[in-house]
């Protein structure tokens, strides 16, 4: 499929859904505490997104049963909300994606349930850096790899894995476009950005080995090791100048 450019008018409606993401993803972040029950959190989202008129983008997306990714712990991500119960020290990963006038913004962030053990808070910190390392690298002349390659060496020199099999991605009118986003990989791979492209760029990690595997509900993905991991994820617009971070408030 072809790279997927958006007009500013196109980029402003999605600067409106980020915005809207960003909001929800903030009243999330403080509904998180000890003994909140995951299941809670989807509940939030749709009352906030029927607030603001916009429709749930992970809702029934293949299937998936709720509008919110709620990964605990050794889930990287697409965990599903349920009765679990978040407790003290948790590491909860947040990801969320709405839809507004048939433009897609999507973001995650991951956080510490009350009080975290230093390792934790090292994980999340690193993961946070990664993402701001590559959309540092999102300028129009570069190529694709640019970015993967900001995340990967950002994360790998501190000592911590890049999950390889799942990546970010463009995102637009389709909460997944072309061209796939990795974490990973040289720097003179992939396509050149140009001015108008939106892309997902959500690296994942973790603090032991990369691979993965997929729970029997076919869609929670967890450390193959056991180890925690963290998720981050910003939309953003290639631009002639600094890259645009549309899932802001």
């Amino acid at each position: 499929m072809p790279i997927i450019l958006k007009s500013d008018d196109e980029i402003a409606i999605m600067r409106q859904a980020g915005s809207i993401v960003a909001q929800t993803l903030q009243k999330l972040v403080e509904a998180v505490e000890p003994g909140v029950v995951e299941k809670d959190l989807d509940k939030l989202v749709r009352k906030e997104f029927e607030r603001h008129k916009v429709v749930p983008t992970f809702l029934g997306y293949h299937g998936y049963p709720a509008t919110v990714c709620i990964s605990i712990n050794e889930e990287i991500v697409h965990g599903i909300p349920g009765d679990r119960v978040i407790e003290d020290g948790d590491v909860v990963s947040i990801d969320l994606g709405c839809t507004y006038k048939g433009f897609v913004a999507d973001s995650a962030v991951t956080i510490i349930c009350g009080n975290g053990q230093p390792q934790a808070q090292e994980l999340v910190d690193v993961t946070r850096g990664s993402l701001e390392a590559g959309i540092g690298q999102a300028r129009a002349g570069n190529r694709l790899g640019a970015i993967s390659h900001a995340i990967q060496d950002y994360v790998e020199s501190r000592g911590y894995g890049v999950v390889r099999e799942y990546v970010g991605h463009g995102v637009g009118r389709q909460m997944h476009e072309e061209p796939q986003v990795p974490n990973f990989g040289p720097a003179d791979r992939g396509p050149v950005l140009k001015k108008g492209m939106v892309l997902a760029l959500e690296p994942m990690v973790t603090a032991g080995d990369w691979h993965t595997l997929q729970l029997e509900d076919h869609w929670t993905v967890v450390t193959a090791d056991g180890s925690l991991s963290a998720h981050f994820e910003h939309t953003i617009a290639i631009t002639d100048g600094d890259p645009q971070v549309l899932t802001v408030p």
